[in-house]
């Protein structure tokens, strides 16, 4: 299906926040990369913060679908993955939401106490629960789920963070997803048993090459 003239300026504008930062990117470049003309796009969108509010609102659609169809039949493990695989994309796909609202003229702060997102934490915190009610989390060691699921959301919201301020990186390859996955692992990892650890990276490979052969990741 041919993406409309609206859909287009909210993916090229998306692109162009993601890489040059909100406050350096233009109405007249996003036009440019859309290949219309600046009055075109402003019968669409008149401003800049028109178009921050557009593409939150399509990042809180995501989150609502994903929500919505999540297979209650998966087990724990693939719970888990799962989320996690969705929350990275997600958040690297709309970055400049997370990074960039201090400029964002008379727009309040996206996702700040935001039931949507609210929601989609405690559903990954859902899958610890699960987990443990399973049994695969070590008895040896103490485990407090919400420190833990605070630890893991941490890694996963900065982990494109780091990717660009520390790395330099302006585009994520699936290598990079990865280790961001792996740091993710090396929290969660020890609590659990041999059998539960080989369980989840089980998952975690056939989930990630399920994204890969759909062009996903």
């Amino acid at each position: 299906m041919r993406s409309t003239t609206r859909q287009r300026i909210l993916e090229e504008s998306r692109h162009l926040f993601n890489r040059r930062g909100y406050g350096d990117t233009t109405l007249a470049e996003i036009a440019a990369a859309v290949g219309i003309a600046e009055g075109n796009l402003w019968y669409h969108f008149r401003t800049k913060g028109a178009l921050v509010a557009a593409l939150e609102e399509e990042l809180r659609d995501a989150v609502r679908e994903r929500r919505r169809v999540s297979r209650s039949g998966a087990s724990a493990s693939d719970d888990y993955v799962e989320a996690l695989l969705f929350a990275a994309g997600q958040k690297w796909a709309y970055r400049f939401l997370l990074r960039d609202y201090l400029q964002f003229p008379k727009v309040r702060r996206p996702l700040q106490s935001d039931p949507d997102m609210a929601a989609d934490f405690e559903m990954m915190r859902g899958s610890l629960e699960r987990m443990k009610k399973e049994g695969l989390f070590r008895r040896d060691l103490p485990l407090d789920l919400d420190v833990l699921s605070r630890s893991l959301w941490i890694v996963s919201r900065y982990w494109t963070d780091y990717l660009q301020e520390q790395e330099g990186l302006d585009e994520i390859s699936w290598s990079e997803q990865q280790r961001g996955f792996e740091q993710q692992f090396a929290v969660l990892l020890p609590y659990l048993t041999a059998s539960a650890r080989r369980s989840i990276e089980s998952a975690f490979l056939r989930i990630s090459g399920e994204l890969v052969e759909r062009g996903i990741a």
